[in-house]
């Protein structure tokens, strides 16, 4: 009996579940038809979401949410909420609706808007002027339905509107335990919710209707404050405190090559063995985001950082940052032989772009021939004419933008920019070519002496294959930068990344039939300028490049290695420990490399699992390759130690983005030049950063937002989204 009842009980599991699904997917698509109409009342995104009212269909049984539709405002009718563009197309456009057509119909002098004076005079003008087929004269033409909707919702909540009742009685307990919540909510998500949003009458509308008192601001900026800051920094000293060693994380120093805006935030940060990231403080360079800090300023900065980290400055077993390789990193690294200090690869990457755009000839030939063809756009009317006339013909290219994408390049030292004019091009080559073969372009060739080189260029297929040979080469290094921001590799993970660039560009020059040579170059003294000799040993001692030999044996990857990268395996084992223990430490080196590891638990390190968000085979647990070293290598007395310092090293520096709205308050702040509020900035700063480091959440709310629109693919929203940039 009990065997028969699991399975119907996991059967009404499944329904629930099901059916718990469906009531959220209807939610959320009823809250996003609300804020696109509440947008387009307001003027901004589809004219007509201001006539189509979003409404919930209800299961009359359990009164939950089954459906969304849509009401038109003017007429009453009710419409599937699937398409709202086409039920506006068919309902509004063509002439399905009675009353829409009377409200843009000139009217005569004696038929004009009467005053709104009272709701009974606008239940008057509702019912007789829309009824009785009233036309109307709106001065604004069109773009006053928006307004006048709005207005009409005012005066039906105004007349529908009633006293809120009393909200419930909540003990002491229960109040103290609401508003320590949502402060921390408000000070973990600050930037998306800001100080004069508490004064909002709808948030006090609402402490009231669920019995919470008022929140004192005074109270809020800095008695709750100062116990959240404490009690965020207490727990990351406990933590580092407990940890053997550390690894110093800077970031900031440097612009990164693609971006929406830099934050001229200076952010230090802690890398712990267990795989923690802890937030340690922010530095504002000069009080100026543009400011750029001298390479011995820097040094000393994060000198200063290690020993007020830690009193133990041994502890630091290296430093990774954005910028200064070359001389702060390299000194610290000389004057503490014990550190190891890397430049983060997420800038070595991201900066092959500029390298290509400086000693790849195609590179500055295909931008140069691009900006001529802009160029002639923008600056002839009559060639302009021609495009704007082909490109209205193509449904593709949607009125919202207006002004046609090809045109514009907005910054041509930010390589989105031009990954965005190169896009505009490829998907316009029909366009183009039927621009340039129109007869009227005869006449422009006539006016224009560019216009005969620019059709030459357009007719030709080989100028279309060297722009999309540029924009594939940018997008798969930008790519490549978006997954190392993304899976922010460890140290023994260089070599591999940089050999599947290699391997990358290598099949893109047998693609575009692009000499090798010139990109071997340029790619090569790129990674001579990252290379650290740490990279070389990391992925010697890492069991998880271990290779299986006929024998059955598991040995470390030294044929992988050039001779020069063998020696720095050598020199920096023999440089991170004592001049006595430097002989013990390159006999188990030799050991390791004939020996390796048991093959049992070679095999358990190197095992993969599919990443859920990436769709990627992953190392299923990467704590593991340190501690095989520090549990099963033990008889490794010397060179176990230098493993477990070197294989929890990260190679990039990029820990958490702050909001926008977030920094534009930050550096409002600091402009009033207070210590007191640059006291109270530091803190608000490192709670918010414990929170998204403790969560992992390295990206920002802008770009959640981003995705939650480009998840809906209704036009509707689309337009909005569009509209609001």
């Amino acid at each position: 009996m009990a065997e028969s009842t699991e399975p119907q009980n996991d059967n009404q599991l499944a329904v629930v579940a099901t059916e718990d699904m469906a009531v959220r997917t209807v939610n959320k698509r009823y809250e996003g038809l609300r804020t696109v109409r509440t947008k387009a009342i307001k003027g901004k995104g589809a004219w007509y979401s201001a006539h189509l009212e979003p409404i919930l269909v209800r299961n009359p049984d359990t009164d939950d949410p089954k459906a969304v539709k849509l009401r038109c405002n003017l007429c009453e009718a009710v419409f599937s909420a699937l398409n709202p563009s086409r039920t506006a197309s068919e309902h509004l456009k063509r002439g399905t609706c009675p009353n829409f057509n009377s409200l843009l119909k000139p009217s005569s002098s004696s038929h004009s808007l009467p005053p709104l004076s009272s709701p009974s005079s606008h239940k008057r003008f509702s019912h007789q002027g829309l009824n009785n087929q009233q036309y109307l004269l709106l001065s604004g033409g069109k773009e006053d339905l928006g307004p006048l909707a709005m207005l009409e919702d005012s005066v039906k909540k105004l007349k529908s509107s009633k006293p809120l009742p009393p909200g419930p009685q909540l003990t002491k307990t229960q109040i103290d335990s609401a508003l320590s919540l949502l402060t921390d909510w408000f000070y973990e998500s600050y930037g998306s919710v800001s100080f004069p949003s508490l004064d909002h009458p709808k948030f006090k509308a609402f402490m009231n209707q669920v019995g919470l008192p008022e929140i004192s601001r005074q109270d809020l900026m800095y008695s709750r404050l100062d116990s959240m800051y404490e009690e965020a920094k207490l727990e990351s000293e406990v933590k580092i405190r407990d940890a053997e060693f550390y690894q110093l994380v800077s970031d900031g120093w440097k612009s990164k090559t693609f971006g929406n805006g830099e934050e001229g935030l200076i952010k230090f940060m802690v890398n712990l063995p267990n795989g923690t990231t802890l937030f340690r403080k922010a530095f504002f360079p000069c009080g100026s985001a543009s400011m750029a800090v001298p390479a011995a300023y820097a040094e000393e900065i994060m000198w200063e950082t290690i020993t007020g980290t830690c009193n133990v400055a041994r502890k630091c077993v290296g430093i990774v940052a954005d910028k200064y390789k070359a001389k702060s990193l390299k000194n610290l690294e000389i004057q503490n032989h014990w550190m190891v200090n890397l430049s983060c690869q997420l800038q070595g990457v991201g900066s092959l772009i500029k390298d290509f755009s400086k000693g790849l000839p195609l590179f500055k030939i295909v931008i140069d021939n691009c900006l001529k063809i802009t160029s002639l756009f923008n600056n002839n009317s009559q060639a302009r004419s021609i495009l704007n006339k082909f490109l209205s013909q193509e449904s593709r290219f949607s009125v919202s933008f207006g002004v046609f994408p090809l045109l514009y390049c907005e910054n041509l030292q930010n390589f989105a920019s031009i990954t965005a004019m190169l896009d505009s091009f490829l998907n316009c080559v029909r366009v183009l070519h039927l621009v340039v073969t129109d007869d009227s372009y005869k006449l422009v060739v006539l006016e224009d002496s560019r216009a005969t080189e620019v059709a030459e260029m357009i007719q030709n297929m080989g100028f279309w294959n060297d722009v999309e040979a540029i924009n594939t080469l940018i997008k798969v290094i930008r790519s490549m930068v978006e997954d190392i921001e993304a899976e922010r590799p460890l140290v023994g993970q260089c070599l591999p990344l940089w050999e599947d660039l290699r391997a990358k560009m290598k099949n893109w020059c047998v693609k575009f039939r692009i000499p090798e040579g010139i990109v071997e170059r340029i790619i090569e003294r790129r990674f001579r300028k990252n290379y650290h000799p740490a990279w070389s040993t990391a992925f010697i001692l890492d069991p998880v490049y271990l290779m299986r030999d006929a024998s059955g044996k598991y040995l470390p990857p030294f044929k992988c290695l050039t001779c020069e990268q063998e020696k720095d395996v050598d020199n920096l084992i023999t440089r991170l420990v004592s001049r006595e223990e430097a002989h013990a430490a390159l006999m188990e080196l030799m050991k390791w490399r004939s020996e390796g590891l048991d093959p049992l638990y070679a095999q358990a390190v190197q095992v993969k699992q599919r990443d859920p968000f990436t769709g990627k085979m992953k190392i299923a647990n990467p704590q593991s390759s340190r501690l095989v070293w520090e549990t099963i290598l033990k008889e490794f007395t010397v060179l176990g130690k230098i493993a477990v310092r070197l294989l929890f090293l990260h190679a990039t520096s990029c820990g958490f983005r702050s909001n926008w709205s977030f920094m534009k308050w930050v550096w409002g702040q600091l402009q009033v030049q207070s210590s007191v509020g640059l006291e109270r900035v530091q803190k608000m700063i490192f709670i918010a950063a414990h929170s998204k480091l403790k969560n992992r959440e390295f990206g920002n709310e802008e770009e959640k937002e981003v995705k939650l629109f480009a998840s809906e693919d209704d036009d509707m929203l689309n337009e909005v989204f569009v509209d609001a940039h």
